[in-house]
């Protein structure tokens, strides 16, 4: 598909009932409106998640913008998508920065996977889905997802709660109401309001109580300090390029963020399925082609330093509420991410985000990751009366969470989620084979992979197949499914 949009009748917002298609545009003011709208909902999940993996939050936002671009390109402008910040590679940072690894092995061991993440792509799309999900049935990615979000409540607890509990508190809250209470886009953009509300419910507090005696994670012990610090946005320049960070390699640390594509492979799937069915497209063609360009995106952010890529659910709930569905619109985002990128003193705002505040935000974020892994056990039927679900995922599940090491030397050791992974997917398919008859034939009444036809994206939501109208073309029924859009994966 060319650039060259068609303008959807008047250029005006369509009229109940009436969708702007993917090689459609409203007048250009209008489209950079959407566009904005759509810089607002991916905006706080994929600028905390690069605070929380120790990243540059400003490069992100930009890196952000170019692997939207790049997506786009390589889907033909077919799929409308943003790609933010992937919320699945949390854990696995986290382990390598609990291993003496630091930014450099971080990125490095990013495009590693961002590399595996684009072969499966090129897989998908040679072999279609059903390889997918011989390797990955519903059990395996559930347990899989599930251990990702739960090995992280130690850094949630330990971490960023204990720099200020009351404000963590009060974030936590905000966004559990937030919600639930708010209707439609603002509901959608839940975390980013969480955070605007902890961020300034931190500056009351400074003005009013004074400094706070708590827990600093830069020594280990109590300091007392201010919650929120602006010496660093004053000093900071209006115009400049962020700080980029080469990748370095280690096999170690990159199988710790490898199991990660389990996750982004249904993300970006789902992501797909779910913009088909809004649309009354076929888009089954692109499932390859859209998995490959998040690992390409992927790789491009990471080896300059920036966080990994995926599709954002967000942005398909901006999608169904405006009946907007231009990638015109995503253009504009993408460049005004790039444009954010290049403003240190927006990235230093965003840098001195309190650790209380994360607390807060964390909480919810982690929890919610690991509850998909159910939620995907629940959408695809998976029976854990069946043994061959049951024993060989606790066993995955447990090792995750509780971060169990296997030392194979004194150079070389597995543990977590990397080793937790292994676990659920080798000794599945070991019990799978040693099994009786029956119980394998059991399985097959469970459900496809979840990139067969759920609308996991990554946070969970996706597109109600019910918002499409009689004569193929999207409606509203207000968005997502109930839940979506309130994680930055």
């Amino acid at each position: 598909m060319a650039f060259g949009w068609k303008l959807y009748g008047d250029g005006k917002t369509p009229p109940l009932g009436e969708a702007v298609a993917p090689d459609e545009r409203l007048s250009w003011p209008r489209t950079v409106g959407i566009g904005a709208q759509h810089v607002v909902a991916m905006f706080g999940a994929t600028f905390v998640f690069p605070l929380i993996m120790g990243l540059d939050a400003n490069l992100a936002i930009m890196m952000s913008g170019v692997a939207t671009i790049l997506f786009l390109l390589i889907v033909k402008n077919r799929v409308p998508s943003y790609l933010g910040t992937s919320a699945a590679f949390v854990g696995g940072v986290a382990a390598i920065r609990a291993n003496g690894g630091d930014s450099s092995d971080v990125v490095g061991a990013i495009l590693v996977a961002g590399v595996v993440l684009a072969l499966v792509g090129v897989l998908i799309h040679f072999a279609g889905l059903g390889t997918i999900n011989k390797v990955l049935p519903p059990a395996v990615t559930g347990a899989v997802v599930m251990l990702i979000g739960f090995n992280l409540a130690p850094v949630a607890a330990k971490t960023y709660w204990p720099q200020d509990q009351w404000v963590a508190l009060a974030t936590m809250t905000f966004v559990i109401v937030a919600s639930l209470a708010l209707r439609g886009f603002l509901a959608r953009i839940a975390i980013l309001l969480g955070l605007v509300f902890g961020y300034l419910l931190s500056v009351l507090l400074d003005a009013t109580a004074g400094q706070i005696t708590s827990f600093d994670p830069n020594t280990g012990g109590e300091t007392t300090r201010d919650r929120i610090n602006f010496d660093a946005v004053g000093d900071a320049d209006w115009i400049g390029a962020p700080d980029f960070t080469a990748p370095s390699f280690s096999l170690k640390f990159s199988l710790l963020v490898i199991p990660a594509v389990i996750a982004l492979v249904a993300e970006n799937v789902g992501h797909v399925k779910a913009v088909a069915e809004m649309t009354k497209r076929d888009l089954d063609p692109m499932m390859g082609r859209a998995v490959a360009a998040d690992g390409i995106a992927t790789v491009v952010a990471s080896s300059v330093g920036g966080s990994p890529t995926t599709t954002y659910a967000e942005n398909i709930g901006v999608m169904a509420a405006t009946r907007v569905y231009s990638t015109a619109a995503y253009y504009v985002a993408a460049i005004v991410a790039i444009l954010l990128g290049l403003c240190p003193k927006f990235g230093a705002l965003i840098n001195i985000v309190p650790g209380g505040v994360l607390g807060g935000i964390t909480v919810v974020l982690y929890g919610m990751i690991g509850l998909l892994g159910a939620k995907i056990w629940k959408e695809n039927r998976v029976d854990f009366a069946n043994p061959i679900n049951l024993v060989p995922l606790a066993a995955g599940i447990i090792i995750g969470i509780g971060d169990v090491t296997l030392e194979f030397s004194d150079d070389f050791s597995l543990n977590g989620i990397a080793l937790g992974s292994i676990v659920a997917v080798v000794a599945w398919h070991l019990a799978r084979a040693l099994a009786p008859a029956e119980m394998r034939e059991a399985l097959t009444r469970e459900g496809s992979h979840p990139a067969s036809g759920s609308t996991f994206g990554h946070d969970g939501g996706g597109a109600d197949p019910s918002s499409v109208d009689e004569v193929g073309r999207p409606g509203v029924t207000g968005g997502s499914t109930p839940g979506s859009g309130t994680l930055g994966r």
